[in-house]
């Protein structure tokens, strides 16, 4: 007999995928290039040419028992070299390769840090702001922990501090943020990371024991002009680090990503090894080899982001001077404005008359909004606003 858990959950796919394969279904009938797919957040802008560049370099000049063998469980040691060295000039950090642990990707970043600060079984709880990524869900339930969700505050996407404090509790092991943010792209600010730490140094003194930050950072890179990032570590000793160089090198099916911390966390003499035990304890041992050593020859690389500045600037002014209400994104590439009506899935759907293919808010923790991923080319965004346009003026 299958699992039950699993067996229940056989129909419940992602909101976002099934948007995805709807616009697959769509464009079979119409053609692709009349269906506004904003769906799915898959990078559409190439990687560096410097990267295929790299890939050629290692597979020439190594073996083949050395590109394609196991790495150590923590990662390759030069390639967290490299990724200290690369946020110390950066950030002003002092990390090593001992702070870094090399992961397959941002979910299994995230997934390890559940693991390596709460006790199965426990009734430990990690705290997260809406709107999330719905997959955080899914996460902290493989970790036996529980979600605590904050209600958003839906005029600026910055943490709503009243309501957050009143969740706190003796249980709270880790509060997750995700900034810039998925869905919203809302992006903290100093005076909002400033106030976390405030707040969280207060309670770790109350509640006497630590209180991580596990920050998830996967859109780090893309950030539009006028806004800023803060390194969250520089604020808050107890910080975890989640990244993933899905978004800023377009590689996301290689799934390579890292943790890292720094020598003032809490239990920083075992950290590292604690967090490769969750690691293997979740199958996720090792790293694949070629595209560590790309990543130690590509850390300070980048995609060209600046498509989806010209996408957001084009899209979020044309939505506002139509009349939707839009808080401006500060990075990634998404935008979340307010549906036209309460129910956001009967807006998306409504949206589908005109080839508007839309995801609702509702699985991001947030009703009555709708994430639209710009991660499309430019001209597809233009011609978009005709439809949105014509959306609108069917509720006006």
């Amino acid at each position: 007999m299958l699992s039950k858990v699993y067996s229940k959950n056989v129909n419940n796919r992602s909101v976002i995928r099934e948007c995805f394969e709807y616009s697959k279904q769509r464009a079979a009938v119409v053609g692709s290039e009349n269906v506004f797919d904003f769906s799915i957040g898959n990078p559409n802008v190439p990687p560096p040419a410097i990267l295929s560049k790299t890939v050629e370099e290692i597979t020439e000049k190594f073996s083949p028992v050395e590109v394609h063998g196991y790495p150590s469980a923590e990662g390759i040691p030069a390639t967290r070299k490299a990724i200290a060295e690369s946020l110390n000039r950066r950030f002003g950090m002092s990390y090593s390769e001992k702070n870094i642990l090399m992961t397959n990707g941002a979910a299994a970043a995230i997934s390890i840090c559940f693991r390596a600060v709460t006790d199965f079984g426990e009734g430990d709880e990690i705290i997260t702001f809406a709107p999330f990524f719905p997959e955080y869900t899914v996460f902290v339930r493989s970790s036996g922990a529980k979600l605590v969700v904050v209600p958003a505050d839906i005029d600026t996407f910055q943490i709503n501090f009243d309501e957050f404090e009143k969740l706190l509790n003796p249980k709270t092991k880790a509060v997750l943020i995700n900034t810039p943010n998925n869905p919203s792209g809302a992006v903290y600010n100093e005076a909002t990371i400033m106030r976390l730490a405030e707040i969280l140094e207060a309670k770790q003194k109350e509640f006497g024991h630590s209180i991580y930050i596990i920050s998830d950072e996967p859109y780090r890179e893309i950030v539009f002009g006028g806004f800023s990032v803060p390194y969250v570590p520089k604020y808050y000793k107890n910080t975890l680090v989640c990244y993933s160089y899905s978004k800023s090198l377009s590689i996301p099916g290689e799934r390579i990503g890292y943790v890292a911390f720094s020598d003032d966390v809490e239990d920083a003499d075992i950290m590292l090894k604690v967090l490769a035990g969750a690691a293997r304890d979740m199958s996720y041992v090792g790293v694949p080899t070629l595209f560590q050593m790309v990543i130690e020859k590509c850390v300070d690389e980048t995609a060209d982001l600046s498509v989806y500045q010209k996408n957001k600037d084009i899209l979020y002014k044309g939505l506002v001077d139509m009349g939707y209400h839009c808080v401006e994104p500060g990075g990634t590439f998404y935008a979340f404005p307010r549906a036209l009506e309460p129910d956001a899935a009967a807006f998306c759907e409504k949206a589908r008359k005109y080839d508007l293919v839309l995801v609702p808010g509702d699985g991001f923790g947030c009703p009555g909004h709708v994430r639209i991923a710009f991660c499309t080319s430019t001209d597809k965004v233009q011609r978009s606003l005709e439809r949105f346009e014509k959306l609108i003026k069917e509720y006006k």
